[in-house]
């Protein structure tokens, strides 16, 4: 099977997964990315099952809407039963590294909103060791320079995510040749630096469940 291919199988799984909990007052939080879409997309024909959405980026929110679900400001919304996101990196603890689409602040936000959060991955974003993929950082664009600064000290290569401003008008610090032994605790001393908004180690609030596309068919892990 193709990336392509495995990335729809896991969008296909993930609506078995949430579909018998769709009620008409149901609320979905929705991600950002090529999987995330292909979930979008399966979403459109069960709009009429439930009451709409959150989205984590103006992308997702503008694909949802020319589909006919409605989207709502989080700050309306109660309880949000599912988040369905992708991820860039996941690890066997269903820790993950996102934010390649510089959504990372709005991802975290929803997922923490969340009662369960769904992942759903092709085969080749599981890693044993988190960093291979570069850590976005999104920061305050006056504190860049200090907080690459501070990066450097945590073993990071920075470099400056040019020409990107993220939906909350910010700038992105990727880290490279940074592996991470430690998730959660590396993410709170990210977070601890002034000037950053958040990081893209979700692993204070990881994944409860992984649907992860391989060759052999959708392989799901759940930890919560």
């Amino acid at each position: 099977m193709t990336q392509d291919e495995l990335k729809a199988a896991v969008a296909d799984a993930a609506i078995k997964e949430i579909e018998p909990h769709l009620e008409k007052d149901t609320v979905l939080g929705i991600g950002t990315g090529s999987t995330a879409n292909l979930f979008i997309d399966r979403l459109g024909p069960l709009r009429d099952r439930f009451k709409g959405t959150v989205a984590s980026s103006e992308a997702s929110a503008k694909r949802l809407q020319d589909l006919g679900i409605e989207v709502f400001e989080l700050n309306s919304v109660g309880s949000i039963p599912f988040y369905i996101d992708g991820a860039d990196e996941v690890n066997a603890q269903l820790h993950m590294i996102k934010g390649g689409g510089a959504a990372l602040t709005r991802e975290k936000i929803v997922a923490a909103c969340a009662e369960r959060f769904i992942c759903i991955a092709d085969g080749s974003k599981e890693v044993a060791r988190l960093g291979n993929f570069p850590l976005p950082v999104e920061v305050i664009p006056m504190a860049r320079s200090y907080v690459a600064r501070e990066l450097v000290k945590l073993g990071a290569d920075p470099v400056y995510r040019q020409g990107v401003v993220t939906d909350n008008g910010n700038q992105i610090i990727d880290c490279f040749d940074f592996m991470i032994d430690d998730p959660v605790a590396m993410e709170a001393r990210i977070n601890a630096i002034v000037g950053v908004v958040t990081n893209g180690l979700f692993a204070s609030r990881g994944a409860d469940v992984l649907l992860l596309g391989k060759a052999d068919g959708v392989e799901r892990t759940a930890l919560r």
